[in-house]
């Protein structure tokens, strides 16, 4: 073994002559060695006081350039007349596309952050400052978007930062990722339990609800919401009224408000989409479009908005003030809160598709109260016998921003305990559960996010491309299988079983009789169960005790058996896995299944399908691999 002489032991452990803050910290961390869970729970602290200041600093923006803007310019020029007021997004728009111009990419979004930490996107150049001034100059000018989409990607952004700085785990910089969303929410709506939700349910995933993860993102929440109270204020962002019950059989008529809900959702994201596209020269009719350079679109979306704001002006900037007129039971006709449902819905597609910075969240609840007191006032209209038996139309303005909000972004328990939060009164959850459920249910059922890699994450190969996702295509049981798996008989003893599997380190076995034909399948989770049942009794009577010693293996192994076949995509036995929640699988030949050819198990197809990635990126750079363990075509 070789020893570093002295200097380069210093060099080392030393900090250089003109050490950076970031090579200053790792330093202090490094000297003191605290416990990851320490280091964890300082960084939620961190990530949650710089996310909370840096939203404050945000909203201070959106209310200065509002007031330069709409309040300034306006009193300015609006002695031109009333067509002035289109000068103000289109100046937004000019301002966000000379940005676009210079700095061609604000960055990343928080889809594709998350893409990042999964390792399944480069990460490009964080950019958090450019994107919050654009943020604010968008929703500053009127641009139909809100502010929860920037606030949470100043959190996100924070959490990379850090875990860059540090050079923390994936697994580490996912936690710090979702802490920072989590503040980030907290921060912008002044909700920190729903903010902790949206974290554990879109950023981290169903699978990361563990208490270490739930207590780091509770932390940061809580920091970024207690600082956004004091430079902001303790207010919720809505003053919403008392829920009314008025009877008990008025739940159907929520269900109906889900069900309508869902279109609203499925419409306002499908809108989206086709915007981006047509502002791409995507759609047919649109293809003029497409060699307009990108800069420019934002100047097209501020003129768009700002014309149609003249017959409407409820629709510029976030909305909030609208929102709370339709929550305070303000009286809005039915045909304007139509129109506004349309027209908001257009003016969010148009601003989002032409290059306008900001988030969905304000928009998605802008038209769920928008569709909740039309829904309302409609029922009354063709059944006014009805009208006894139902709450006041704020009511169902309230449910039904939950309803969209969940259907758009597909977080049913942030939404929920969003509005929860809000309005602080238990006994509009069951009105809003229903509503909700139904809302996301058919949204799922009309438009699944379900495909068919997604068994693949039970085994770690979440958030595969389309590339990978044909390469897994391409392989076979019989190239993730075990081809020599350790056989035991059925007559041997669970003690004797237990012996030899762990001298051989194997999890899995195959019990075979006489003929050595297969009749069971054995993991050591059955011989650990078998022998802490033994521990349980250990005074039990000699005879029960015999018993329990006496067990051989076809006695604890599971003998209902389904099989693999060695020619079968890899991907069709991982489904047949994945209905019962099975870990391995005895592959045998389909003509003669008492063959026993292998042993199919969960880790060995997440080696496999690993492998098969690297060989298929290393055909790129070398024509011949070593080995071709797996034949992959190009």
């Amino acid at each position: 073994m070789t020893l570093l002489p002295p200097t380069q032991l210093r060099k080392v452990t030393e900090l250089p002559a003109f050490p950076t803050p970031s090579a200053r910290l790792t330093h202090l961390i490094n000297r003191i060695q605290p416990s990851p869970e320490t280091v964890v729970l300082f960084l939620a602290i961190l990530i949650g006081g710089s996310t909370g200041m840096g939203v404050v600093t945000f909203h201070y923006l959106i209310q200065l350039t509002h007031d330069l803007m709409l309040e300034n310019l306006m009193g300015e020029i609006g002695v031109w007349g009333a067509w002035s007021l289109a000068c103000v997004p289109t100046l937004g728009g000019l301002i966000v596309g000379l940005m676009r111009w210079r700095t061609q990419d604000f960055g990343p979004g928080l889809s594709s952050l998350i893409a990042v930490s999964q390792g399944t996107e480069v990460k490009r150049q964080l950019r958090p400052v450019t994107k919050m001034l654009a943020a604010a100059v968008s929703l500053g000018s009127g641009a139909s978007l809100g502010p929860e989409g920037p606030s949470v990607e100043i959190g996100t952004n924070f959490g990379v930062l850090l875990s860059d700085v540090l050079q923390v785990s994936q697994e580490r910089q996912r936690l710090l990722l979702g802490a920072g969303a989590a503040a980030g929410l907290a921060a912008g709506f002044n909700a920190p339990i729903a903010g902790v939700f949206f974290a554990l349910e879109v950023v981290m995933g169903a699978t990361s609800f563990a208490t270490s993860a739930v207590s780091v993102v509770l932390l940061a929440a809580v920091v970024a919401a207690l600082i956004a109270q004091i430079g902001l204020g303790a207010q919720p962002a809505f003053a919403l009224p008392v829920y009314q019950v008025r009877s008990p059989l008025e739940l159907p008529l929520y269900l109906g408000l889900g069900l309508g809900a869902s279109l609203v959702s499925l419409t306002y994201t499908e809108s989206i989409r086709l915007a981006k596209a047509c502002f791409a020269g995507r759609l047919p009719g649109f293809g003029f479009l497409g060699p307009i350079p990108q800069p420019i679109h934002p100047i097209i979306g501020g003129v768009i908005v700002g014309v149609v704001a003249l017959q409407y002006p409820q629709i510029l900037g976030i909305g909030y003030g609208t929102v709370q007129a339709m929550l305070q039971d303000q009286e809005f006709s039915l045909n304007l809160l139509v129109a506004l449902l349309v027209v908001k819905l257009l003016m969010t597609a148009i601003s989002a598709g032409s290059g306008f910075v900001g988030g969905l969240f304000a928009p998605a609840m802008f038209l769920g109260a928008s569709f909740g007191s039309a829904y309302a006032k409609i029922l009354a209209l063709v059944v006014p016998t009805i009208s006894e038996q139902m709450a006041a139309p704020p009511a169902y303005a309230m449910v039904g921003m939950a309803a969209v909000l969940a259907g758009s972004v597909r977080a049913p328990l942030t939404s929920i305990l969003m509005l929860f939060e809000l309005t602080r009164d238990y006994r509009i959850v069951l009105p809003l559960m229903a509503a909700v459920g139904l809302s996301v249910w058919l949204v799922e059922r009309i438009k699944p996010t379900f495909n068919s890699n997604s068994n693949l994450q039970q085994i770690g190969l979440s958030g595969l491309k389309d590339e990978q996702a044909e390469i897994v295509q391409q392989i076979l049981v019989e190239d993730a299988m075990q081809s020599c798996p350790k056989k035991l008989p059925a007559t041997l003893g669970v003690l004797e079983a237990a012996v030899e599997m762990t001298r051989d380190r194997t999890r899995s076995a195959l019990v075979i009789d006489d003929a050595e034909q297969l009749v069971g399948i054995l993991s050591l989770e059955d011989i650990n169960r078998t022998l802490s049942l033994w521990q349980t009794y250990p005074n039990s009577p000699p005879d029960i005790h015999d018993n329990l010693s006496s067990q051989t293996l076809i006695d604890i192994c599971t003998t209902e058996i389904l099989y693999a076949w060695h020619d079968e995509p890899l991907s069709e036995a991982l489904d047949r896995m994945a209905v019962r929640g099975l870990h391995q699988l005895p592959v045998v030949e389909r003509d003669n299944p008492d063959r026993i050819l292998g042993l199919l198990e969960r880790e060995q197809i997440a080696l496999t399908c690993n492998l098969a990635f690297t060989r298929k990126a290393l055909r790129r750079y070398l024509p011949v691999l070593p080995t071709t363990d797996i034949v992959i075509s190009p």
